[in-house]
């Protein structure tokens, strides 16, 4: 495995060597199925990410892809279904399936009380990564974020963006295969943004998966090689932007626009719309 290089002034990211992989899918599920009591969070998700490809989960709030990550990642155990990451079930092999991932929540998983420095410390202990190879990569990652004055400060004092950055660097430093990203744009200025989606091509560039899920469509449109849309726990259509516009007949549609039509909800917009003219300019039109 290589290490990362990163030139801060422009966001640039280049990669010594790629991963040593098959050309096996690195995410894979097969009619996964996720209940909570009453409410079905997943009904019959079958995902495939390979070698190479960055593939973003997007959907309305609630409709399951913060629960679909969690699964795939083993915090949530399925109801029903399988699941493999580089051809490891989590229920049987736990520890091997999250030593392949690096995880990005929607909201950062940190510890307040220690400082980044000592927390990225800590998670390397737990990782056993090379102290040598860890340093000068979280060294460089540290700089291209611009956080590296906040080192020693407690995680605490920290606006989001910079916890976020701290839970992105956790993420990398082993350098997994797999990355699972659950809005890891959350907080970040235009440069730290950039930052993030040149590394994960570049992760899929040396041969590693990506799960991205985003509420931004331009993110998406711009990063991912092919999308899911997941609707209500159902996954309602798949493929590349023109695979997707072809589902629509728009042509030359936006992500966005393709999106809210396959998810019905173009209509409720323009529905909503009026009714918020109508009550932002009712004092004009009397």
């Amino acid at each position: 495995m290589g290490q990362i290089m990163i030139d801060s002034e422009n966001g640039r990211c280049s990669m010594q060597r790629k991963f040593d992989l098959t050309s096996e899918p690195l995410i894979e599920t097969s009619g996964l199925t996720k209940r909570f009591s009453s409410v079905q969070a997943l009904t019959d998700v079958n995902l495939r990410v390979v070698p190479g490809e960055i593939y973003g989960l997007l959907g309305p709030n609630g409709a399951g892809k913060t629960t679909a990550i969690k699964t795939i990642l083993g915090l949530l155990e399925p109801t029903s279904g399988w699941i493999k990451v580089a051809g490891f079930e989590p229920a049987k092999n736990p520890i091997e399936v999250k030593s392949k991932i690096g995880y990005v929540a929607e909201n950062p998983i940190v510890y307040d009380s220690l400082s980044p420095r000592d927390f990225l410390e800590f998670v390397a202990s737990i990782r056993k990564t090379d102290k040598i190879v860890t340093n000068e990569l979280v060294s460089q990652l540290a700089t291209a974020f611009d956080m590296a004055q906040y080192f020693d400060s407690p995680i605490a004092t920290l606006s989001l963006g910079m916890k976020q950055k701290v839970a992105l660097i956790a993420s990398l430093i082993h350098q997994p295969p797999v990355l699972l990203l659950d809005e890891p744009l959350n907080g970040l200025d235009a440069k730290s943004s950039r930052i993030v989606k040149e590394l994960v091509s570049l992760h899929a560039q040396k041969g590693g998966a990506v799960l991205f899920s985003t509420h931004i469509m331009e993110v998406a449109e711009q990063v991912c090689t092919r999308i899911g849309i997941i609707y209500q726990g159902k996954v309602i259509a798949e493929g590349t932007l023109d695979q997707l516009r072809g589902k629509t007949e728009d042509k030359g549609g936006t992500l966005e626009e393709v999106f809210l039509k396959l998810t019905h909800e173009e209509a409720e917009v323009v529905d909503t719309m009026r009714t918020l003219k109508e009550a932002f300019f009712k004092s004009e039109v009397s």
